[in-house]
């Protein structure tokens, strides 16, 4: 019997190509493994695809809900947010597929997992960290990094197909490079390779339409949230999953969470994409919406360093390491009073609070209001000050000694 690989498969044109690729350079049976994390339509056709190319197998595998509640809730709760506007939607999918991919190639016996990933980007480091991470006997192959892959352009992969008898329905012609999941859609390439130029976001949209073509009038939406979960939309209870998709609509159709970005990738470059995320936006701002009602000071600090660490940890494709489990653990403790209510406005790109509400909020009117009441005295605030500033004060006394002594 030959030796099987299994094969990290979208359908698109890099990973068809890779079907005849391994079984000419490696004769390995050829497991095809697609992991739905909510790409929509573009699974349509697949079974039919794979196995015109030879896959021995496919696999067409639903983590929607898994995707949602164990990676993209942890992230949220956190509020990690890559250099400050990237919400990680490919990267907090790329465990989640890791992991199942790890767990198929264990049923099938497979000897190795192959990736279409190319050599630049970020994709190769997540997905072999966590092959590293959860199956090390596992061997890897990244065609884009190997001497034996000689394609070097979409046309060179359609006529390699052709020549091992299999016709497709991909076109040659230049397209944006996207990556699609139920938390956001990405978009890189054609203009967008040049950052001096504006998106062409009339071409580029799939989840949103621009903030100038929203809808004039404002809509207002309420959320609920358990010990930090998203629990329900204008009141209507819903799994993570489908609050997900039911605020992708809402943020789509008033412009919501469209971001144009020069990151800087693990590899040492920059690159330039666009974001659609306009769930993923709503649900993160209501959720920091309600931590500013619940969460004391000190730990709202150190929960703000450990957001800007746990997304690069994500965006570097070291989910499954200690560090992670750790920052996510504490993460967790933080939560178990975030419960209550948000509610927003959805206008033209923005998103405005219109009111929280929380059984362990901290606000307390009594203290917080001008007027004077029994928990706070103002004239407390001077010995405060005297202390507080007693650092300011020595230095500047002892400057002034030190200038009064060069005279």
């Amino acid at each position: 019997m030959k030796e099987k690989v299994v094969l990290a498969y979208s359908g698109g044109l890099d990973t068809t190509a890779i079907i005849p690729w391994l079984k000419e350079n490696y004769n390995y049976d050829v497991i095809c493994v697609c992991i739905d994390c909510g790409q929509g339509e573009e699974l349509d056709g697949l079974e039919e695809r794979a196995k015109a190319c030879g896959a021995a197998k496919l696999y067409i595998e639903d983590v929607v809900d898994e995707f949602c509640d164990d990676f993209i809730v942890p992230c949220v709760q956190a509020n990690a947010i890559y250099e400050n506007k990237y919400l990680l939607g490919t990267s907090m999918a790329r465990p989640v597929i890791t992991k199942r991919l790890v767990e198929i190639a264990r049923k099938e016996g497979a000897v190795a997992i192959c990736h279409g990933a190319t050599g630049k980007g970020n994709d190769q480091i997540r997905f072999e960290l966590g092959i590293k991470s959860l199956a090390p006997d596992i061997k890897v192959i990244a065609p884009w990094r190997n001497d034996l892959w000689t394609l070097q352009s979409r046309e060179d992969e359609i006529e390699y197909c052709k020549q091992h008898g299999i016709n497709l329905t991909f076109s040659p012609d230049s397209s944006y490079s996207r990556d699609r999941n139920i938390w956001h859609i990405s978009h890189e390439g054609l203009e967008l390779e040049d950052p001096s130029l504006e998106p062409n976001y009339d071409h580029l949209l799939v989840l949103s339409t621009t903030p100038e073509k929203a809808p004039d009038e404002p809509e207002y939406a309420t959320m609920t949230f358990e010990a930090g979960v998203p629990k329900s939309v204008n009141g209507k209870e819903m799994k993570v999953s489908d609050i997900i998709r039911t605020l992708n609509q809402l943020g789509g159709k008033h412009g919501i969470g469209i971001v144009d970005i020069v990151e800087n990738r693990v590899v040492g470059m920059k690159s330039r994409g666009v974001y659609e995320t306009p769930g993923g936006t709503i649900l993160m701002e209501a959720h920091q919406q309600l931590e500013e009602l619940v969460l004391d000071r000190d730990t709202t600090a150190v929960k703000k360093d450990l957001a800007n660490r746990l997304s690069q940890v994500v965006y570097e494709g070291k989910w499954f390491t200690p560090l992670c489990e750790s920052i996510i653990a504490f993460v967790k403790t933080t939560q178990k009073y975030v419960t209550g209510e948000v509610k927003f406005k959805l206008y033209k790109g923005t998103i405005t609070k219109a009111g929280t509400t929380s059984p362990y909020s901290l606000y307390n009117e009594s203290i917080a209001s001008f007027t004077t009441g029994d928990m706070y005295d103002h004239h407390d605030a001077e010995g405060f000050i005297n202390l507080f500033g007693l650092s300011c004060k020595v230095r500047a006394m002892k400057m002034l000694e030190v200038e009064s002594n060069k005279k």
